[in-house]
């Protein structure tokens, strides 16, 4: 009986998505990390003008300390501990703070490939579309899986980010594919299941990548995934304020930013604590 009302919502959402791309002139910001997890934050990227946020259970257990971990490598063994409750209370914090206006996805517990099996239960999607979220970010590796999450989204008014991963990166961030044909066949069948948004991710992740220009191998990945689909597309991975502009103009619709903000929010509070504790 609420069939009508959560493909409504449903429908809303992909319209903040592409309102936002439309926006910035093809080409939008997804801010996660810190901008997604902190409301403090959250609302700062807003005001500054991003209309796509993303909290996620690796950033939160890194944020929380979680069994003393200090680095985004060591959240990501243990980011399935984090309870699906509390997934659900950032979100609705994040959400009272910056309005409804503003697309929300979010990575729980069990909506990435974990290092031990987490459900994702029809329950927990009510929950978390209830909480104020418009979509579910996923690393799920398998099409099955993936299939599994997209059916529980969608009959609870949320879309759905998934993302190709290549098969030798550190952490298995998606449905492996390593040749440019591979990716378009995976991003093909990705489209075909009903994901909302398909990603890649770049094989940059947290390897500090400054480079003003994008890898040749990446490129030609990437540009496989954008002739494959018509759904709108995100970049993930190593992104920051040096390198984001070789993406703009390539196709990708969405560039998903989290460890380039981490970094310098971490360094404004080390430089302003050193301008108060100068002598």
């Amino acid at each position: 009986m609420i069939i009508g009302d959560m493909a409504r919502k449903r429908a809303f959402g992909l319209k903040k998505v592409k309102d936002a791309i439309e926006l910035h002139g093809g080409t939008t910001l997804l801010a996660t990390g810190i901008t997604g997890d902190d409301a403090r934050f959250a609302l700062a990227a807003v005001n500054a003008g991003a209309r796509l946020l993303e909290p996620n259970h690796p950033a939160v257990a890194l944020a929380r300390g979680h069994k003393g971990v200090s680095s985004m490598h060591a959240a990501e063994e243990i980011r399935h501990e984090i309870p699906f409750a509390e997934m659900c209370k950032v979100t609705a914090g994040v959400r009272a703070v910056v309005g409804h206006e503003i697309y929300i996805t979010v990575g729980v517990p069990g909506s990435f490939t974990e290092t031990m099996p987490t459900p994702f239960t029809e329950e927990q999607a009510f929950q978390l579309s209830l909480s104020g979220a418009d979509g579910v970010h996923t690393h799920k590796s398998t099409f099955e899986d993936l299939k599994d999450v997209v059916t529980l989204c969608h009959r609870y008014g949320m879309l759905v980010d998934a993302y190709i991963a290549h098969p030798s990166d550190r952490h298995l961030f998606g449905i492996p594919a390593e040749t440019p044909e591979e990716v378009a066949d995976t991003a093909k069948k990705m489209q075909d299941i009903g994901v909302d948004l398909i990603g890649l991710m770049t094989g940059m992740s947290y390897e500090g990548v400054a480079a003003g220009e994008i890898a040749a191998p990446v490129r030609v990945r990437l540009e496989a995934m954008l002739k494959a689909v018509s759904v709108p597309t995100l970049a993930e991975g190593g992104i920051n304020t040096i390198n984001f502009k070789a993406f703009i103009g390539t196709g990708v619709n969405i560039l998903v930013v989290g460890t380039a903000f981490d970094d310098i929010a971490r360094k404004a509070v080390n430089d302003t604590v050193g301008v108060f504790l100068k002598r």
